[in-house]
């Protein structure tokens, strides 16, 4: 799945990740929860002292997910992963995790367009329903997923702490079933 995506900064490619990602897959993700340590429930360290190896096996996808690049000139400038559930009482079900814009590129609504991916190919997949988390206090992520049709459904206390304070996490869905 690829698809260009016009913007004030010229077309941006939204596309599915390959092995040849491993690099700058593993450059984004460290960057991204380096800059906002609070959005992402997965910890820098940890992320850091991984193999590339790890950052490999990351890219090699089962059927049941898939991660997606915002691209300009080659350059990754933005991602968002998506994990359907796998048995037979939870493949109605996918869950969106990791999505990041590289902050020079925020504003042009390549967050939503990720997101929009994610939810056709959730769709293909027969999916009912998607849902997602994001920290309380991240007032333009969950803009973001509002516009994108998701519905807070709940709060998580205390979902994340980082440098001794607890962070909560609304937890959202959008149907997809029309129910």
């Amino acid at each position: 799945m690829i698809k260009s995506v016009s913007t004030s900064r010229g077309a941006i490619v939204i596309r599915e990740a390959t092995m040849g990602d491993a690099v700058q897959f593993r450059a984004m993700r460290l960057f991204a929860l380096q800059d906002s340590p609070t959005s992402f429930s997965a910890d820098y360290q940890i992320n850091h002292d991984h193999p590339m190896s790890f950052w490999e096996g990351r890219l090699r996808f089962d059927g049941h997910e898939i991660i997606f690049f915002a691209e300009h000139d080659s350059q990754l400038i933005g991602m968002t992963g998506i994990r359907k559930g796998e048995t037979p009482k939870t493949k109605h079900d996918a869950y969106i995790w990791g999505v990041y814009v590289h902050p020079e590129w925020r504003g042009l609504h390549l967050a939503e367009e990720l997101i929009k991916t994610c939810i056709e190919w959730a769709k293909v997949r027969e999916v009912g329903i998607v849902k997602l988390g994001v920290t309380t206090t991240n007032a333009s992520a969950i803009r973001c997923y509002e516009r994108c049709g998701f519905t807070v459904y709940g709060t998580e206390p205390r979902g994340i702490f980082h440098e001794g304070r607890y962070y909560d996490e609304h937890l959202m869905y959008k149907l997809l079933d029309g129910s």
